[in-house]
């Protein structure tokens, strides 16, 4: 249950980062923390960091919903409710595991978003010609790699869906046909699911190099 603990507190700072960002305390929210030494390009990296590690984290629990969904269809006998059991909370780890990444985007985006519109009007404010340009510089090929970085965070999170919405569908379906019978047509659903995962591991690593692009590469 430690995990799972975890998780909801997690869930839970989110909630209140996104009450501050998305409310209209984000100056506050921007002032306290830069009272103890952090500014925006600080809290960016930071947020970047953790969606990294979201996102890696999700593509351990998506794997494990598939090696249990696979276990299944090997079912021959036992306490078939234990392995039903089993695949509910594996699709609960990936079902809340989605929500945090939902949040911490959004919290990205935000950050984001204000950091580049504080440093455009920081630019504007500079008397000094060379110092304006090579910070345009600056801004525009960060901006390029944070856009080249969402698109791929947002395409990772797209794809949870459709294995979400299958787990959903097994799920439901075991609850109510705990027998031979059920396993079995769960069996001819595999492929399906496996290739949805495929396609969503593939895509998970993808945005993990994106990240790790951002952030080799970003000054914080």
């Amino acid at each position: 249950m430690r995990h799972k603990t975890s998780r909801t507190f997690q869930a839970l700072a989110l909630l209140l980062l996104a009450g501050f960002l998305f409310s209209g305390c984000r100056s506050t929210y921007y002032s306290m923390w830069e009272s103890l030494g952090k500014e925006k390009r600080h809290l960016l990296r930071d947020e970047v960091e953790q969606a990294r590690e979201d996102q890696a984290k999700a593509s351990e629990e998506f794997k494990d919903a598939l090696t249990r969904v696979k276990e299944l269809t090997g079912f021959h006998g036992g306490e078939l409710e234990n392995v039903y059991l089993g695949l509910k909370d594996d699709y609960e780890d990936c079902q809340q595991r989605a929500a945090i990444i939902d949040d911490r985007i959004d919290s990205v985006e935000q950050i984001a978003a204000d950091l580049f519109a504080e440093w455009e009007t920081e630019i504007g404010q500079m008397t000094n010609a060379a110092f304006r340009s090579s910070s345009r510089q600056s801004l525009a090929k960060t901006r390029e790699r944070y856009n080249q970085l969402h698109r791929a965070m947002v395409q990772a999170r797209s794809r949870m869906d459709p294995v979400l919405s299958r787990l959903n569908d097994y799920v439901l379906y075991l609850k109510h046909n705990l027998n031979a019978q059920a396993v079995g047509a769960l069996g001819s659903e595999m492929g399906r699911i496996q290739a949805d995962v495929d396609v969503l591991i593939r895509d998970i690593k993808r945005s993990l190099e994106a990240a790790d692009t951002f952030l080799a590469n970003f000054e914080a």
